[in-house]
């Protein structure tokens, strides 16, 4: 794989900003360094079983097998204010997000939850196929981080030998999310356990974007 040094950059992007389209600079596999170590790594495509996963994982997420959390976009709003039409009528002509997590769930003091809790997906009897596919999808994507980052790998493992087995998924995460139609301004994800790993995988089949911009780095 090739390798890219990151290197800071200054830049004016600030939280909650929308991020335009911009060409990628990174299309071919590589391993991403700071400061001389290996962070991190990027695949344009994924070795055949996890794309086999993620295919099932995709199908069924998409069906009605699969509870989701609904999001209407900014241009239901827009049309509901300007074409003097009714709601429903807004929402079927405009852009839903979809989203489900599976896992756990961290406290969420400002929803009054000051407590973890497990994804209520998990009893849903319809979801278990997907379930089992994004499990096991999990599961291999942590013998490719310690395939080509086993450095990273092992400090995941240390990092997670103090979490329970209630709240893992997988061996390495503690949850997953999976999103349709999702663009998410840029932001910093502040509830993940300090120095740990992510995993990104984009299923673009008829999309647009997809893209992840890290304006930290221009990458």
């Amino acid at each position: 794989m090739k390798r890219i040094d990151l290197i800071p950059i200054e830049h004016n992007r600030k939280i909650g900003e929308a991020c335009e389209y911009i060409e990628p600079n990174v299309t071919e596999d590589c391993i991403f360094y700071a400061d001389g170590e290996p962070i991190g790594f990027y695949m344009k495509q994924m070795p055949e079983k996890m794309c086999k996963l993620a295919d099932l994982a995709n199908s069924e997420f998409r069906s009605k097998n699969v509870p989701k959390s609904l999001l209407e976009r900014s241009d239901a709003f827009s049309k509901y204010y300007k074409e003097n039409i009714t709601w429903s009528q807004a929402s079927k002509s405009s852009t839903i997000q979809m989203s489900a997590i599976l896992g756990s769930i961290p406290p969420k003091y400002h929803m009054m939850r000051p407590y973890a809790s497990i994804s209520k997906v998990h009893s849903e009897k319809k979801a278990q196929t997907f379930i089992k596919a994004m499990l096991l999808l999990a599961k291999e994507s942590e013998q490719l981080i310690k395939q080509i980052l086993p450095k990273q790998y092992d400090q995941q493992i240390e990092l997670f030998k103090d979490v329970s087995e209630k709240w893992k998924f997988g061996n390495l995460f503690t949850s997953s999310i999976s999103n349709y139609n999702i663009s998410a301004p840029f932001h910093r994800d502040t509830g993940n356990i300090v120095g740990a790993v992510n995993v990104i995988i984009c299923k673009q089949k008829n999309a647009k974007g997809g893209d992840l911009h890290i304006p930290d780095y221009n990458a």
